[in-house]
């Protein structure tokens, strides 16, 4: 299963009361698709706020996404969490669903060892035939998965791609070892280039909200051998890969992108607690990086 090389970890749309609204997840994957070039959607994940959201949330959402896709793209359920029989259910459960793929992150707030962290994705592998991605993102899980971890799992069949959080250090050390069908993508839209240019796959993206259609071209330059005018692109759009996680101080994802959206037209929202949104400075330096 290719995934592509441009895919957006998308935002839940909330109404007023902090509630899904099926309505702006209508208008968020047409726009997503169409205006901003994703090749997949990941549903549920960190960016969708995944913590806050029920099983049956995460349940209708992949299940209306892929309906609203309509075979647009593709759909990658987040079905991960810190518990290998919780995470067996979500994936079996999105499995019927028909979903295209499930991304799995590294469990949080339990440390596991790497021995400990093999044994957690073999098992969830082992219950679907979906292919799955691997999600090493130790920042917000307070482990990190190893290269060796990661290259061991990728032997295994429907484990088809991770992704990459760590360090660009990391994505060359799994890139330079993994089999040729395994994926190494990068959840840092700043180091997408890099990862590129040491063999990694694409991007899995918080800023493909905003400016996907300018990421993609980025990606087709540097993969046509226009080095130069990917570096340009990357340099053009490096202010909002970095703006939107540190405006001006550090802003927990996706605040900020959220409020970029509305900015662009496309209502999603706020944010649920324990997130809060922008204050007066954030919004005008958000309002600044996109003018």
């Amino acid at each position: 299963m290719d995934f592509g090389r441009l895919i957006t970890a998308m935002v839940t749309p909330f109404d007023g009361d902090g509630e899904i609204s099926w309505e702006a997840t209508s208008r968020l994957v047409d726009y997503l698709i169409e205006e901003q070039k994703s090749e997949a959607l990941v549903v549920c994940g960190t960016t969708g706020e995944s913590p806050t959201l029920t099983d049956e949330e995460k349940l209708r959402l992949f299940s209306f996404v892929r309906d609203r896709a309509g075979g647009r793209c593709k759909i990658i359920a987040g079905t991960g969490t810190n518990s290998t029989r919780h995470s067996i259910h979500l994936t079996r459960e999105a499995e019927k669903i028909g979903v295209d793929g499930v991304l799995l992150v590294v469990p949080y707030y339990n440390k596991p060892n790497q021995e400990g962290l093999f044994q957690h994705f073999s098992a969830i592998a082992g219950s679907t035939s979906l292919p799955c991605i691997l999600y090493n993102v130790p920042g917000r899980t307070g482990v990190s998965m190893s290269a060796a971890t990661t290259l061991r799992l990728a032997e295994i069949p429907n484990i088809v791609a991770t992704k990459e959080c760590a360090s660009v250090d990391q994505i060359t050390l799994i890139a330079s070892a993994c089999p040729k069908d395994f994926h190494v993508y990068t959840g840092d839209d700043s180091a997408g280039l890099a990862t590129l240019a040491v063999g990694g796959h694409g991007i899995i993206s918080v800023a493909g909200h905003i400016i996907g259609s300018q990421m993609s071209e980025m990606i087709q330059a540097y993969l046509a051998g226009n080095v130069k005018r990917a570096g340009e692109l990357h340099r053009q759009l490096f202010p909002v890969f970095k703006g939107l996680f540190e405006c001006p101080q550090p802003l927990p994802n996706p605040a900020a992108v959220k409020y970029a959206l509305s900015l662009r037209g496309i209502d999603v929202g706020s944010v649920r607690l324990p997130l809060v949104g922008p204050d007066e400075a954030e919004a005008a330096f958000i309002e600044a990086l996109l003018n």
